[in-house]
């Protein structure tokens, strides 16, 4: 069974990714064979007092996405650090809202095939909502809208595996309507998961 955790809300005044994973399980409901040989695991709300503020940071007054593996003392990123090597994920998406970008973007670590999972998912996300092609997304060099670097704790699995799970951060563009964000996540998260099946099916073909 191939392991995938969906974190959403890191930042608490980005509630277009907690919308999403409500509508991704309702769609996982009526057509369960989307989520065939995986195990989802979803954590909708991570930043429970930023949500409940609706501010970026947690009531420490961090931004618990530049926490992660930083020995912090912050108990939500080191309870979402222990399910993350507890439950050894294959990939790890990552839902954000970016008030600053015009269009949906990505970025990209861990497993070489992360790159292969997010591009058709932008181009899927891309019937709700336009793609940010700028050559600088947030301080990054970016390509097609995909970024291959990232801020230093991030949400992700522990640095320096030796087998790296797959790692997506998905952004859309905030100041979109709030439907059409809900819409291009969901479909953005069905590509990756149908995507990453054929993928696996392939690799044990060959």
């Amino acid at each position: 069974m191939m392991r995938v955790g969906v974190f959403a809300t890191i930042h608490g005044d980005e509630p277009e990714g907690v919308l999403a994973l409500g509508r991704f399980l309702e769609q996982l409901a009526a057509q369960p064979e989307l989520g065939e040989g995986f195990g989802l695991f979803l954590y909708p709300v991570c930043n429970p007092s930023g949500f409940e503020d609706n501010t970026r940071h947690s009531r420490s007054g961090k931004d618990l996405n530049r926490e992660f593996w930083t020995d912090t003392v912050e108990p939500e990123v080191q309870v979402l650090e222990s399910e993350i090597q507890e439950q050894a994920f294959d990939g790890i998406i990552t839902l954000h809202s970016d008030d600053t970008s015009d269009g949906l973007y990505g970025f990209v670590r861990g497993a070489v095939l992360s790159e292969h999972l997010l591009q058709p998912a932008l181009l899927q996300a891309g019937r709700f909502l336009p793609r940010n092609h700028r050559e600088t997304i947030d301080g990054f060099e970016a390509r097609h809208g995909i970024i291959r670097s990232g801020y230093p704790g991030m949400l992700q699995a522990r640095p320096n595996l030796r087998h790296p799970p797959f790692e997506i951060t998905l952004e859309t563009p905030q100041k979109a309507p709030l439907h059409r964000q809900v819409d291009a996540l969901v479909a953005a998260l069905t590509t990756i998961l149908t995507e990453y099946r054929y993928l696996q099916a392939v690799g044990q073909n060959i």
